[in-house]
């Protein structure tokens, strides 16, 4: 097969192989970005694999990194772009199910691609726009299936990462996963175990951003895959209710966790626990935690401008977005965005007044100081307060007295 009119990314990286080749050496375009432009999908990042070890393709150019070049793989800098150039190599021993013990260089093309983990993932590309397919590769893509090279068993055993990148492939390209590597995934499900959460974490969450996650989910719970992430195996029915109702990905990070969370109705500390224990950021948990609360207001219909204050914009559209796939349409991310602009205040630090002035009018510091400011701050918000300080000074003392 051959590609009559490869894309501008191809072309822009068309002089690093032509280096290459003047050399002596083989170069090809690999990976992603083939099956990607095959796909008529954009494309990202252009890699490139050669037969030139990595102290020669280093001599060839005045501007690399050694990115990774105990692997075999130097970034080459041309015009302002980096291209990974990785020499052609075959990897044994994995003792982490992850990353290979030993890697030996080869000058062998199909020696290369008979390590990479899927068919469709294991294409190279001339710059003449010829495809070299050893594995069937092209077929699968047309058949929209996902088939491990050679042996999935072998597969999954040198890195268990590669089970959690077919169900993520799956849902972001709508393939079907090939019965032979499905059987694969149930037979090494437990080795998920030994790989890095952080990784497993990106891997899901890239599952639930693709445009069919349904078909990811599915195929995530059938094998048992699910049993070896962290703290869902005691979420199977739930999980699989949220297969059955996803229509399409969800827009963010936070989106994926916030209807996680909210599908297994857990609480403020259970969505601490779930998100530390998938190795989550600290603001990712705090965001997670208010959009949740924002959705239940969303589906009870009890979304009022304190809802939108301590929500805020960018929540508040993902609080929407998440309602709406777990069924309830009741309000516009539109409208509800429009009214949080329309707020009085969008933070404490709009009021007109603070605590040293407070302070100034006779208010000690303490507890009482805050409880103060925390009072006049949702009476401004619920619009029963204008945000003038002497209306604000009066509500504060006059709120102490009264609690006195």
């Amino acid at each position: 097969m051959k590609i009559e009119t490869l894309p501008e990314e191809f072309v822009k990286a068309q002089p690093i192989i032509d280096t290459i080749e003047a050399a002596g050496f083989e170069a090809y375009y690999v990976g992603g970005s083939v099956r990607d432009t095959l796909l008529g999908l954009p494309i990202h990042d252009v890699d490139i694999a050669t037969s030139a070890y990595p102290q020669e393709v280093k001599s060839l150019f005045k501007r690399t990194v050694d990115t990774g070049i105990e692997h075999g793989t130097v970034m080459i800098l041309d015009h302002g772009t980096g291209y990974e150039t990785t020499t052609f190599r075959t990897e044994s021993g994995y003792q982490d199910y992850r990353r290979p013990d030993s890697v030996q260089f080869v000058r062998s093309l199909k020696e290369d691609l008979n390590r990479r983990d899927f068919t469709i993932n294991a294409l190279a590309l001339k710059t003449d726009g010829t495809i070299i397919d050893y594995f069937d590769g092209l077929d699968d893509l047309k058949a929209e299936r996902i088939r491990a090279v050679g042996d999935p068993e072998k597969r999954f055993n040198e890195d268990a990462l590669r089970m959690m990148r077919a169900v993520r492939f799956a849902s972001q390209l709508n393939f079907v996963i090939d019965p032979a590597t499905v059987t694969g995934i149930e037979h090494h499900g437990q080795l998920l175990t030994k790989i890095a959460v952080e990784r497993i974490h990106v891997e899901f969450v890239k599952l639930l951003l693709g445009k069919w996650p349904a078909k990811g989910l599915d195929v995530f719970l059938q094998t048992g895959l699910y049993q070896y992430c962290p703290d869902f195996d005691q979420y199977r029915d739930q999980l699989s209710q949220l297969q059955h109702q996803l229509k399409t990905g969800m827009s963010s990070e936070t989106a994926v966790w916030t209807l996680i969370a909210s599908k297994l109705s857990l609480t403020g500390n259970q969505i601490d626990r779930l998100l530390k224990d998938w190795k989550s950021a600290n603001q990712l948990i705090s965001d997670t935690r208010t959009a949740v609360k924002a959705v239940r207001a969303i589906q009870a219909g009890s979304v009022d401008d304190w809802t939108l204050y301590q929500t805020g914009r960018q929540l508040l559209s993902v609080a929407n977005e998440v309602a709406g796939q777990l069924g309830t349409t009741r309000y516009v991310t539109k409208e509800l965005i429009t009214a949080y602009e329309n707020l009085s205040i969008h933070s404490k630090k709009e009021l007109e007044i603070g605590g040293q002035d407070l302070m100034a009018a006779g208010i000690k510091p303490g507890p009482q100081l805050g409880q103060a400011l925390d009072y006049i701050e949702r009476q401004v918000v619920d619009g029963h307060l204008a945000n003038q300080s002497s209306d604000l000074k009066a509500a504060a003392i006059n709120y102490l007295n009264e609690k006195a």
